[in-house]
């Protein structure tokens, strides 16, 4: 809020330079909002994807909890006003590989029980197959 007030005192005063850098600092502090949301969403979905494909299963909770994280996803990347997407297909994917890190961690206490440790765990699946997976689901058009 602090920052929308100086953002008008600037405008008042007629300093557009020092404006458009509030206007910077604010966009990124929405985008990364925006990255943590989905990224947040991104290692549930990721989590529900690897336990399928490591415990060669699915459960219907498993299957709502992936339609329930696309979904979310896709609703956080949605532009409200101006439409479009907040990000490319390439950023999506970026920040699945950096959610996939925390997803290995959940699924080794879920995976037959807490069975394997990550790296046992990662030796059992497709890592890019899960990721592109899961941006599959993602994209906008695509079936989920």
């Amino acid at each position: 809020m602090e920052e929308l007030l100086t953002l008008k005192d600037l405008l008042v005063e007629g300093d557009v330079q020092r404006a458009l850098l509030i206007v910077e600092e604010l966009t990124e502090m929405s985008r990364n909002d925006i990255i943590k949301t989905i990224r947040s969403y991104a290692v549930i979905l990721l989590l529900h994807l690897i336990k399928q494909q490591a415990e060669n299963r699915t459960t219907r909770s498993w299957e709502v909890s992936i339609r329930n994280s696309v979904r979310e996803i896709q609703r956080e990347n949605k532009r409200r006003k101006a439409g479009g997407y907040y990000f490319t297909a390439e950023e999506l994917l970026e920040i699945l590989a950096e959610a996939y890190l925390n997803a290995i961690d959940e699924a080794t206490l879920e995976v037959e029980e807490g069975r394997y440790e990550p790296e046992e765990l990662e030796k059992l699946i497709n890592r890019e197959e899960i990721i592109n997976r899961a941006l599959t689901l993602i994209l906008p058009g695509e079936s989920n």
